[in-house]
């Protein structure tokens, strides 16, 4: 077996970003005072991340292979086979490495416990050196998370971890045909969302509480998905009846594009997306591979 190489994903912090734009901490200071802010908290948890990133490396075993890659690199960045995924930062940290990882463990570590909700970045950083020794032991216990994919007829396609959206780019009026579980209707909406047991924590459990407040939504590793319509628009040429779902381990939700162009994206990742145009088809289902975290 090959050494083991553990892969540190993190982004920049609110603090780095505001350097970067104004210049000095004078004028980053200035910037926030101008919007009732004060830089001490960004910076209390620049500092705090800082610290958090130096006890993750000092964690990984001396022997092993290592590398670091900031959240916009993720696209041009190769995971190799047999890594092993370290994510340092909030929950949708997890959700935007997903998408490029087939099968590999990732170990979610939150650099600032109590300022994130923890779902998907679990353990503090202290953890990490004991989590990687047991993953690589084969001692840590992994949750198989379902993803969710999206697939249209000129052969692109997405996976994301939470949600896929299907509308118009300014979130305005999509207009397209559904069609599931054997029955298809019309419809004028603000979009559809298809998203899994993780994403039933975030957008979907807001949704569900309009929508369908008495469905039970999938739990992360549950191979069902839960479907819902923003807010359609009955007509005489669209209906409002198909509004909300859940999608078995191998049903699909199919929509045929009736307007000059929607786009689809996953997990609020706007810059990463599929264009469809006039009678285009999209298929929306489980997603083949899963992504595989570290409980402990």
């Amino acid at each position: 077996m090959s050494t083991p190489r553990a892969v540190v994903v993190t982004r920049a912090t609110e603090y780095a970003e505001l350097l970067a734009r104004h210049g000095t901490r004078g004028q980053a200071a200035f910037f926030l005072q101008t919007r009732g802010r004060a830089l001490d908290e960004v910076a209390a948890r620049h500092t705090a991340t800082e610290a958090a990133c130096r006890e993750v490396e000092r964690a990984i075993p001396a022997d092993w292979r290592r590398a670091q890659v900031e959240r916009e690199e993720l696209s041009r960045f190769v995971f190799g086979p047999d890594d092993v995924v370290v994510v340092l930062g909030q929950d949708g940290l997890v959700a935007n490495v997903a998408k490029y990882l087939d099968g590999q463990p990732v170990i979610g570590l939150d650099p600032t416990p109590g300022a994130n909700a923890g779902v998907l970045v679990p353990h503090p950083a202290a953890a990490a050196g004991d989590l990687l020794r047991a993953v690589v032991g084969g001692r840590g216990r992994l949750v198989e998370r379902t993803m969710v994919a999206a697939t249209a007829d000129d052969g692109q396609s997405l996976v994301a971890l939470n949600e896929v959206f299907v509308g118009q780019p300014g979130h305005q009026s999509a207009r397209y045909r559904l069609a599931v579980g054997g029955v298809a209707e019309r419809q004028s909406s603000s979009g559809l969302i298809v998203g899994t047991g993780t994403g039933a924590t975030g957008w979907c459990a807001s949704l569900a509480r309009v929508q369908a407040p008495g469905m039970r939504l999938p739990s992360p590793a549950d191979p069902g998905l839960a479907w819902f319509v923003r807010e359609p628009w009955p007509s005489p040429t669209t209906g409002a009846d198909l509004v909300a779902g859940l999608l078995s381990g191998e049903e699909r939700l199919d929509v045929r594009v009736e307007s000059d162009s929607l786009v689809v994206f996953g997990d609020g990742i706007e810059a990463d997306r599929l264009t469809l145009t006039w009678g285009q088809e999209l298929s929306v289902c489980r997603a083949p591979r899963v992504l595989r975290t570290v409980a402990g």
